[in-house]
């Protein structure tokens, strides 16, 4: 995972932008984007993310090199190959097996979980894994805004409920004094989803993006900033 620091972006990019989608200047996008693949084995794959519930698979990439991936999650079982993520509040989910033989990397907003993002991960990474069940799956919430920062209005509440999407009676919280607004936890959104598929070894969801403005970019908290990355790979 990056942060935002030892780029060269500008403000207010500042400074290890690697969206090429933000306003920022491609040149210096190019840079921070080698600047993060140093510390990876090979040139990440990176998406168009659109809050859709494409998934993109090493089947589906046979027919798509040199052209822009559009999903908003990825999974692989090639060693080598790296999944990236980019987000500035949405939840980064990043995936594998107890094995070590599958990964894989989802871009969940509320829209996506409300959508089936992570359903439709789980689902293309046990496709392509032999004999994986979703118990032997684990998970990790790479940084996302939280839960004393992501205020939503009733539609958020709402939707969840007409997708029929369990979740925890904590994951919203009315606000006083403002009706029909609430405090979500993306965290315990994602969590139940997961849960609901099988999934019981689910880690991170210590951190907010919003309040640790030095670490981390943050739609809602700067408006125009830059997206940081959280990526996974099977060693060779």
């Amino acid at each position: 995972m990056s942060t935002r620091a030892n780029g060269v972006s500008k403000a207010p990019f500042d400074s290890l932008n690697l969206g090429d989608h933000v306003g920022d200047q491609i040149e210096d996008v190019l840079v921070n984007r080698a600047i993060f693949t140093k510390a990876l084995p090979a040139e990440p794959l990176w998406l168009k993310q659109t809050h859709s519930t494409i998934v993109s698979t090493p089947e589906s990439r046979r027919f798509t090199r040199n052209v822009h991936i559009e999903a908003d999650a990825s999974v692989s079982n090639i060693p080598g190959e790296v999944l990236v993520i980019m987000t500035a509040d949405c939840l980064p989910v990043l995936f594998t097996n107890t094995q070590g033989t599958v990964v894989g990397a989802a871009h969940a907003g509320w829209r996506g979980l409300c959508s089936g993002v992570l359903e439709n991960a789980i689902a293309e990474m046990l496709a392509i894994s032999n004999e994986t069940s979703p118990a032997e799956l684990m998970s990790w919430f790479g940084p996302a805004i939280g839960p004393h920062s992501f205020e939503v209005c009733e539609n958020v509440v709402c939707a969840l409920k007409e997708a029929d999407l369990p979740y925890s009676p904590d994951a919203f919280k009315p606000i006083q004094h403002k009706p029909k607004k609430f405090m979500a936890d993306i965290y315990q959104l994602a969590k139940g989803r997961l849960q609901a598929c099988g999934l019981h070894l689910i880690f991170g969801g210590e951190y907010c993006t919003v309040r640790d403005q030095g670490q981390f970019f943050s739609y809602r908290r700067d408006g125009e900033t830059g997206r940081f990355g959280s990526a996974i790979w099977i060693s060779k």
